[in-house]
């Protein structure tokens, strides 16, 4: 196959490039103003108000106060800190020893919720979600019980776009008064993340996904939740995450969800313009493919696919050849392709679930760019399926 003429990257989900402006923002907090915030001299004061004013910004965003943002070193930190952190404080006060999850959850949740059922003891409910990926908020109510310590459900699905209805389960949880955590890497800089409207009492989201640096997160720990930290050390971070805080990658997260928020509704709208048309003309041109996710309660920028016949993975390289990023939901175990865990939970049979392809759009993509996938993608399938 001959290359196509420019490189395309279309995985956005998986990350995205720093803005400059955000790198301009970071730039004194490396060499400059290099202090440890926990210092008492003028190079520790001058550092420490840079980190305010980051978390003030952050705050601003989700629409709470500055004292509810804790800095982390990741999104996965961020998930583990408040699941692990609200699980074993509810645990020594005695309060109950039950977590509700989904089954469609990224492994930081997925993983840490498994490891409190399988080396501390937690039982575990995990709430079925229907063929799209969305879970009923009724069947969230069932699951809840009087032991119920957590409810953790995403805001947004990774592999397949779907949007939760975060805000009714919200309102279930206040209602059994059960603290509500949602993993919102996906959805920042891309939806409403304001917590009150959501009735979220932890949100978690990761830097490196809304055009800011990898290597930090941020957990909104709504005051009041009693959260047992993950990590133990000093009292950074008010006692919640102890560990030097890296200052000049909390000054680009609060640049970047700045940055992203105030283009937030003009860009969903021109992305999703573009998706629509990736989506629509995909499922034209190619046969024996299906929309996985929901068809209108997903992100702007996200195009998901399964192809029967085809290994994603296959998928994935071919397009890489082509210089087009992409990503599949099928992970490789010594070399067998096994089918997607989210299609799975979704009802996909194998020979579906293993050929899954997401696109994800971007700030740089183009008409252009989705018109040279169109032309690519119908032909990469047919070889593979030769």
């Amino acid at each position: 196959m001959e290359p196509t003429r420019h490189r395309i990257y279309m995985d956005h989900s998986a990350t995205t490039p720093v803005d400059p402006r955000v790198v301009e923002a970071m730039r004194p907090y490396w060499s400059e103003v290099f202090g440890n915030t926990s210092s008492a001299h003028a190079w520790g004061q001058e550092a420490a108000a840079a980190l305010e004013r980051a978390r003030e910004t952050v705050a601003e965003v989700l629409g709470c106060r500055p004292s509810e943002v804790v800095f982390t070193g990741s999104g996965t930190e961020a998930d583990n800190l408040a699941i692990r952190g609200v699980a074993w404080a509810a645990r020594k006060a005695e309060r109950g020893n039950h977590v509700v999850t989904i089954p469609i959850e990224h492994h930081a949740v997925g993983h840490t919720v498994e490891q409190l059922r399988d080396l501390f003891g937690f039982e575990v409910t995990v709430v079925p979600v229907d063929e799209h990926g969305r879970v009923d908020p009724d069947d969230v109510r069932r699951a809840i019980r009087a032991d119920t310590v957590l409810v953790t459900v995403m805001t947004a699905n990774n592999e397949v776009g779907t949007v939760q209805p975060i805000a009714e389960i919200g309102a279930i949880c206040r209602e059994f008064g059960v603290p509500l955590h949602t993993d919102a890497v996906q959805a920042a800089g891309r939806l409403d993340l304001n917590v009150d409207r959501l009735g979220v009492d932890l949100l978690s989201i990761s830097a490196h996904k809304f055009y800011g640096p990898k290597g930090v997160g941020v957990l909104y720990v709504r005051r009041g939740v009693d959260l047992v930290p993950a990590l133990t050390g000093g009292g950074h971070e008010r006692g919640r995450r102890p560990g030097t805080v890296n200052v000049a990658g909390a000054v680009g997260l609060a640049e970047a969800l700045r940055l992203a928020e105030e283009i937030r509704e003009e860009e969903n709208v021109r992305l999703q313009m573009l998706r629509d048309r990736l989506i629509e003309r995909v499922l034209e041109s190619i046969p024996d493919v299906r929309l996985t996710g929901h068809p209108t309660e997903r992100l702007a920028h996200h195009a998901s696919f399964a192809f029967r016949g085809v290994e994603g993975a296959s998928v994935v390289v071919q397009l890489d050849l082509e210089g087009i990023a992409a990503s599949s939901g099928a992970a490789c175990a010594e070399g067998e392709p096994e089918p997607s865990g989210v299609l799975t939970a979704m009802g996909f049979p194998p020979e579906w679930a293993v050929g899954a392809l997401r696109l994800t759009l971007g700030r740089d993509n183009t008409e252009a760019d989705v018109d040279t996938v169109l032309e690519v993608l119908p032909r990469i399938i047919a070889h593979l399926r030769q």
